[in-house]
């Protein structure tokens, strides 16, 4: 009998997973990702005025922005595409296994761009089309180019480019940036390195075999955990804000503060408990973080600091 195969004897293209193709390409845009930008950049239209948000402005804003922000995505695999291979959570992604090819996904990628940033110019206006250009660029750019591989600060100063929606979504209403937009950005801007380390912490390993400089890698497990409960508690008093700024009411108060309570809670626990699993228990709550206090912010304005005018 001749004997099996080793996997070491199997060719890759017999060891990817088929999938339907269309299924690879949803993939690279990262679709979870852009669902929760997109909906900071909704409520971000929705806070801009006291009024209704015309459905025509809110659909296209959206699908602009959504598709810019999609095509940032796939940039980012086509250039990880190395990085994606030596890390059990990425190296199943479409470009790292060869399902696509880099060239396959970076004219997706420019497709998406050009086409999003299309219907913001033409659709809404020049000042959310350039707003969105930006944080394109810092993102597929910027961060995943040069400040992702350069420093262990990296994504505190790329963070900026992921929490730009609310603002885009704002202009996309106003044509104009208003301090209360900015507020927003600051928001996710201070919540994006703890919720990052937390993942970089529980994939440590992971991130020094491919050669990525994250805090943990760099300055050390300890330091990283000290960094990621300074930030949370930067966090809280930037989450504050809105209230203290007249922004939004007490239902935003009650719902944030709650909330503020369960980040610090993780946050305390990676520092000094011992449960491997914490971390990535804080990384997976600093997302219902997120997508819990923007919808407590669509709802106190609606129903509590400015009502909609009928």
């Amino acid at each position: 009998m001749t004997p099996a195969k080793t996997t070491a004897d199997t060719p890759l293209e017999l060891l990817q997973p088929t999938q339907p193709l269309w299924r690879d390409y949803l993939e690279l845009t990262k679709p979870k990702v852009v669902a929760l930008l997109l909906l900071t950049a909704a409520v971000g239209m929705h806070l801009a005025t006291n009024q209704a948000v015309p459905l025509a402005i809110f659909f296209w804003a959206s699908l602009g922005i959504g598709l810019t922000m999609a095509g940032s995505a796939a940039i980012n695999h086509a250039v990880d595409q190395r990085i994606d291979l030596l890390m059990s959570r990425t190296h199943q992604r479409p470009v790292a296994t060869g399902r696509i090819s880099v060239s396959q996904a970076i004219i997706f990628a420019l497709l998406l761009c050009i086409t999003g940033l299309g219907i913001l110019y033409f659709k809404i206006n020049l000042l959310t089309t350039v707003l969105t250009l930006l944080g394109g660029v810092g993102y597929a750019i910027i961060y995943t180019l040069y400040l992702k591989r350069a420093t262990p600060q990296n994504i505190v100063i790329g963070g900026l480019a992921g929490a730009i929606p609310p603002l885009l979504g704002w202009t996309a209403i106003t044509n104009n940036i208003h301090p209360h937009a900015l507020l927003l950005v600051l928001i996710i801007f201070v919540w994006t390195p703890p919720h990052f380390w937390a993942l970089a912490i529980y994939r440590h390993e992971e991130y020094a075999r491919a050669k990525i400089p994250m805090l943990p890698v760099t300055h050390g497990i300890a330091f990283t955990k000290t960094q990621t409960l300074l930030y949370t508690i930067l966090l809280v008093i930037a989450s504050l804000l809105p209230y203290l700024t007249q922004m939004s009411g007490w239902l935003y108060l009650i719902g944030v503060v709650a909330l503020d309570i369960g980040f610090l809670y993780y946050a305390i626990r990676l520092k000094w408990g011992v449960n491997e699993k914490i971390a990535i228990q804080t990384f997976a709550y600093s997302i219902v973080y997120l997508f819990a206090l923007f919808i407590i912010l669509l709802l106190d304005h609606y129903f509590i600091a400015q009502p909609v005018s009928l």
